[in-house]
């Protein structure tokens, strides 16, 4: 391997004149560049001027002992590597100068073509050092840049509820309880999940997810369990499986009521008695994680329904955090949007848009079915479509920019399961008015009324937009 002239430079340290002639002599001419030094002094001296890459150091030595000033060496020039070169040759010496950070040992009289290999190794060493030390500090920096986007980027809450919610994963998070996240699908069960792990005494081990309605029932249990070979067709090698991969960590279950309850039960037994077996396998393994559960099914709809078993529930059930909708928490949304415009403004390399105030409006005033997901869809169609670093009403997705009125009809309105007559016209008004984006006269033409009829029944219905 070779390096740049910097990298290359060697320091012979040794008090025989006749071997510092050689040693530079024949480094020379193998293309490394040499400074000498007949003492420990000189020695030191020169690489705090000039580092070497690289110091043949000999043991015996006018003003110092040799072990003394490779400790020295690698105390104040820890990236420079040393080779002991010495007659002196014993064992206590080598294992000494080795656990003192010396490269190698060797003794005199040398061999030329044994130390040129143990000059290049050294160099190639000194150099990957360095690789791996330049990699590690961006590796850093990046990790800090990170994090400081993430602290600028992270919303804070406003609504009382969510504050609630952060103190009580302040105070839970650190235990191993178990816990289980409600909430409507978008609200952000999966964020509060990695937030409670992040605060945790098993932050730094892995915190591993499994979707329970991702997967067909058939699969959801060698995903978790894991296999061996030959335990099924088509297990052509041993696979570890979900809890041994969180071995340490979390074990995050998301939609756990979709979990088959045959599994539910074999879970259970797993948390009660932390160990299981691999499918196929008669060999009992330990099971350690913290577990968080998460399900968008209202708890007493899932008991009902027998899709979630009453006593897994009763053990996952040690601490329950609800996450509400978006539309019960609207000041949560405008730190929301802040943090989602800079994000996406920052992913596509724009300047970071103004959200027009009629627009900002239209954010708080749309009710948010899809919860934090939807509103962070929509942000970023509006940061891609932003001209002029501003993000207006016609850069929002369609649906927010209906009004109001027209919003409910995504939703049809029935009445104990049944709709009216006068539901199902209201409906369909409301329908027709959608897809025109409110258009009166379009939706008329659509509904084949006259646009007078229109206006009465708008007004019997009290549709206002």
């Amino acid at each position: 391997m070779r390096a740049n002239s910097e990298a290359r430079r060697i320091l012979i340290i040794d008090d025989e004149r006749p071997i510092l002639m050689t040693l530079e002599a024949l480094l020379n001419r193998h293309g490394y560049q040499t400074e000498t030094a007949t003492t420990a002094t000189l020695g030191l001296r020169a690489m705090k001027t000039n580092p070497a890459a690289l110091v043949l150091l000999d043991l015996q030595l006018p003003d110092a002992d040799g072990l003394e000033t490779l400790e020295r060496l690698k105390k104040d020039f820890g990236d420079s590597q040393v080779i002991i070169l010495t007659a002196h040759d014993s064992l206590n010496n080598a294992i000494e100068s080795i656990k003192r950070g010396a490269f190698h040992f060797i003794s005199k009289p040398y061999a030329p073509e044994e130390l040129l290999s143990l000059v290049e190794q050294a160099l190639e060493k000194r150099s990957l050092l360095q690789e791996t030390q330049a990699l590690r500090e961006k590796a850093e920096q990046l990790e800090k840049r990170l994090e400081l986007a993430e602290t600028r980027l992270a919303p804070v809450f406003k609504s009382k509820v969510m504050q609630e919610m952060e103190e009580l994963i302040g105070a839970m998070a650190p235990s191993d309880a178990n816990v289980l996240i409600t909430g409507e699908s978008g609200v952000g069960k999966e964020v509060v999940a990695n937030v409670i792990h992040s605060k945790s005494r098993r932050a730094g081990k892995p915190l591993v997810k499994l979707n329970c309605a991702a997967f067909p029932q058939t699969m959801i249990e060698s995903e978790l369990f894991g296999y061996v070979k030959g335990a099924f067709t088509g297990a052509m090698n041993d696979f570890p499986g979900m809890i041994a991969e969180a071995r340490g960590g979390t074990l995050f279950l998301d939609e756990i009521s979709e979990m088959p309850a045959d599994l539910q039960t074999r879970f259970l037994r797993v948390l009660q008695e932390r160990e299981y077996r691999s499918l196929g396998s008669t060999r009992m393994l330990k099971a350690d994680f913290r577990v968080i559960t998460a399900t968008n099914r209202p708890i007493a709809q899932a008991l009902a329904e027998n899709r979630l078993r009453s006593d897994l529930y009763y053990r996952i059930n040690t601490f329950q955090i609800e996450v509400p909708p978006l539309r019960e928490r609207k000041e949560d949304i405008p730190p929301l949007v802040n943090t989602f415009v800079q994000r996406f403004a920052k992913q596509l390399g724009k300047a970071e848009p103004t959200i027009a105030p009629e627009a900002f409006q239209k954010l708080l005033d749309y009710s948010w079915p899809g919860n934090v997901r939807e509103l962070q869809n929509a942000i970023e169609y509006a940061v891609v479509l932003a001209r002029n670093d501003i993000i207006g009403i016609k850069e929002l997705p369609t649906e927010i920019q209906l009004p109001p009125a027209l919003q409910t009809s995504l939703a049809p309105v029935r009445r104990s399961g049944v709709a009216s007559l006068d539901d199902m016209e209201r409906e369909t008004i409301l329908q027709a008015l959608t897809q025109t984006h409110g258009n009166k006269k379009k939706a008329a033409e659509l509904l084949g009324i006259q646009r007078p009829t229109l206006y009465n029944k708008m007004k019997r219905y009290a549709i206002e937009i």
